[in-house]
């Protein structure tokens, strides 16, 4: 062998030896520059959210996306509720919470410290339902609803539904309603629509994340997911989701009659038209509810989700990087909206969340300007 092919045979086996070193020890190869050109070694900030499960498959696009063009940010979602997102973020678990019901007062005193509302999206929450008979979307009004999840309305063709779905082939079997059965948003939003609208569901339920059926009513499921797979695999039942998980399993969502007795498809242009009835008397807080909302297009069970932040953020670097994380979201992360089957929120309500994002320091210094 010759020293030129001893030396080179050396070379390789060192090489290799470091490579392998570097990978055991979780050590990046090369220099980890993004499209940005910055390092997502020893600069790298990771956020972490959790809460919404109706937002789950938005914001798991928009951590993709995100993360495409600003790779030193990592940020990671998990769908565990509303009501386990507010009490995540009060309990400073995590950088972030999202939830469809805007904090209540007590919810916000029980908070550490101040917590700002950040609106990121709107959504409709839709009557979804397995009846293999019925072809077209079936016409529902919101006292039938309720008296559907009361128990009062028992069969598929009681007389009610049939005289709003007069050629519908509804079957003469028993309805069973799926509910949500953890803390939830998705129920808020539900719960506050009926109430509106229902004396008796208001007296026997009310506006809640935890909805109470009367005994022996319906069955409960965890998550959008869970009331989903419910309906799904459960011949003759019905629930309510995010339309985004009805349109992925193919499953149909039913119009509903709104406030100018039109019955309403749900879809992106009936929710925002929704949002835009309410938007003229927006607290200043920006908590607020757009159920039944005024105008003939308005989609009456629609919701806007929050994502919650704190007003003074301890950290200044993962502070910033959730600012502009969130920053990036009501802009160029509405382009995601609509093919998820979510409504972008109105551009009015985006001048109000950027002055909600600019309150956001740290140290006292505002970590956008």
């Amino acid at each position: 062998m010759t020293t030129n092919s001893f030396t080179s045979r050396c070379r390789i086996v060192l090489i290799t030896a470091a490579l392998v070193a570097a990978a055991c020890s979780g050590q990046r190869i090369g220099n980890g520059s993004g499209s940005n050109g910055s390092s997502s070694g020893g600069g790298s900030v990771s956020l972490q959210g959790s809460g919404s499960t109706f937002v789950k498959p938005l914001m798991d696009k928009w951590t993709s996306e995100y993360g495409k063009i600003q790779p030193t940010i990592r940020a990671d979602y998990q769908s565990t509720g509303s009501g386990a997102g507010i009490k995540a973020i009060q309990g400073q678990t995590v950088d972030f919470g999202a939830t469809d019901a805007a904090m209540t007062e007590d919810e916000i005193k029980q908070s550490s410290a101040e917590i700002i509302h950040i609106p990121v999206v709107l959504g409709a929450v839709v009557l979804t339902y397995n009846l293999e008979s019925v072809k077209e979307p079936l016409r529902l009004s919101p006292e039938v609803i309720a008296d559907i999840f009361l128990g009062k309305i028992k069969k598929w063709d009681d007389p009610r539904i049939k005289a709003d779905n007069p050629t519908a082939a509804l079957p003469s079997t028993d309805i069973t309603p799926v509910y949500r059965s953890d803390g939830s948003g998705t129920s808020d939003v539900f719960t506050d629509f009926l109430s509106k609208l229902s004396p008796e569901w208001k007296e026997r339920v009310g506006r809640t994340k935890n909805p109470q059926l009367p005994q022996g009513v319906g069955m409960g499921a965890k998550g959008n997911e869970g009331v989903m797979g419910q309906v799904k695999q459960t011949p003759n039942t019905i629930g309510y989701v995010e339309l985004t998980f009805a349109r992925a399993n193919n499953l149909p969502a039913a119009l509903i009659k709104n406030s100018a007795g039109t019955f309403v498809e749900p879809n992106p242009d009936t929710v925002t038209s929704a949002a835009a009835g309410i938007l003229a008397n927006a607290p200043e807080d920006l908590r607020m509810q757009i159920t039944n909302a005024p105008g003939a297009n308005s989609y009456p069970i629609a919701g806007m989700v929050y994502a919650l932040i704190y007003k003074e953020q301890k950290d200044a670097a993962k502070g910033k990087a959730l600012v502009d994380f969130l920053w990036w979201a009501i802009h160029d992360g509405q382009s995601f909206t609509k093919d998820l089957h979510y409504s972008p929120i109105p551009a009015e309500l985006v001048q109000k969340v950027e002055g909600k994002l600019k309150l956001v320091a740290s140290g006292g210094k505002q970590l956008r300007q």
